[in-house]
């Protein structure tokens, strides 16, 4: 039996600190470079804040709506039905940076395969737990998951956008490992699977680049191995207490889009080790206490939405951290709470406001 209680208070104290420092940190790595492009040097940071307050308001009403709600088959096939078309959509919008992956609206972007995270760590979990007590059933267990997420990566592949597509592998892997499906058959999809990894990675030419430039950025510094050299450059010169709040020197057209994807060695640069450490120190307690939440949910889905929940953002974070320090090849995946962007923020916040509610319900025995 289940019994309501308060939302976790160490998780929402998390998640706070991590937008708060968002805000910061965006606007000290944008304004010359919003000063340079629109003359506006608060212009990224208006739009981060006018993201932040809608992913506040999204995170306060999914905590009030009971988690069990998202169990609904009609509700979950239609938010699987909408995600499809928009992710359909998007790959007949005008190409940004070579991609497709925004529908811009009033100046602001909108990325459907964001939304494409929460649609499936609800799908997955729902079918996990209609199937689970024939799970090593692969034909009826997990067939009906392979298309439809497979169906999902597809589309934003042909964004492109691997990234994304890998955080979606992550988050149904763990789901179904969690269910309990037999060793068996993970290392059989492993051995499978690298071949097919292997050459996605090498079928790319950028994608080509990117590798080499991970093992050896210094054979060629200006070109692919330029965004690891300055990264590097930047956590490294930061030091135990970093240069200063504003006072970072790669930022300055060294480190690409460095309020992105590179804002992890904005934080190393101006806030040192400390600064790095605690951002780091966020994200683990967001990880422990989801995984805590998984295990005292009341029922199998509540489980298995925490842990997606979880798993999306504890991978995203760890690809992006891992990325700024060199140790994984660059790839374009932002640091969720953290980095520039509305898409990414709104769903995450919306997530968490999820797995908070999660949290309010939990068994008597926990």
């Amino acid at each position: 039996m289940a019994r309501k209680l308060k939302y976790d208070k160490v998780l929402f104290t998390a998640t706070l600190l991590l937008v708060c420092a968002s805000i910061v940190m965006v606007y000290s790595a944008s304004a010359v470079v919003a000063m340079d492009r629109f003359q506006q040097p608060y212009y990224f940071l208006i739009k981060q804040a006018l993201w932040t307050v809608l992913g506040l308001a999204g995170l306060a009403l999914a905590m009030r709506v009971d988690y069990r709600t998202y169990r609904n088959e009609m509700f979950v096939w239609g938010l699987l039905a909408f995600v499809g078309l928009m992710l359909a959509a998007v790959l007949f919008t005008a190409e940004v940076n070579g991609t497709r992956r925004w529908f811009n609206l009033g100046g602001l972007g909108i990325q459907p395969s964001e939304l494409a995270k929460i649609a499936a760590v609800l799908f997955t979990a729902m079918t996990l737990e209609r199937r689970l007590h024939r799970i090593d059933e692969l034909s009826y267990s997990l067939l009906p998951i392979g298309i439809v997420i497979g169906g999902m990566m597809l589309l934003i592949m042909l964004e492109p956008d691997f990234g994304t597509s890998i955080t979606l592998l992550a988050i149904v892997a763990a789901l179904v490992f969690a269910a309990g499906l037999h060793y068996k058959y993970f290392v059989g999809s492993v051995l499978v699977a690298l071949p097919a990894l292997y050459l996605v990675l090498v079928a790319a030419p950028y994608r080509r680049r990117r590798l080499l430039a991970f093992w050896d950025p210094w054979a060629d510094p200006l070109g692919a191995g330029f965004q690891i050299i300055q990264s590097e450059i930047a956590v490294g010169t930061g030091g135990l207490f970093g240069r200063g709040l504003m006072a970072g020197i790669q930022k300055l057209y060294y480190l690409p889009e460095p309020h992105t994807d590179f804002i992890y060695a904005v934080i190393g640069e101006e806030m040192g080790l400390v600064g790095t450490s605690g951002v780091l120190v966020c994200f683990c307690l967001i990880a422990w206490r989801g995984l805590r939440i998984s295990m005292r949910a009341e029922d199998t889905f509540g489980s298995l939405v925490a842990l997606g929940l979880t798993t999306m953002i504890a991978v995203q974070a760890f690809i992006n951290m891992s990325m700024v320090l060199g140790l994984l090849p660059t790839k374009g995946i932002p640091l969720p709470l953290v980095s520039n962007g509305g898409s990414s923020l709104i769903v995450t916040l919306v997530g968490m406001g999820i797995l908070l509610n999660i949290s309010q319900h939990q068994s008597a025995d926990a």
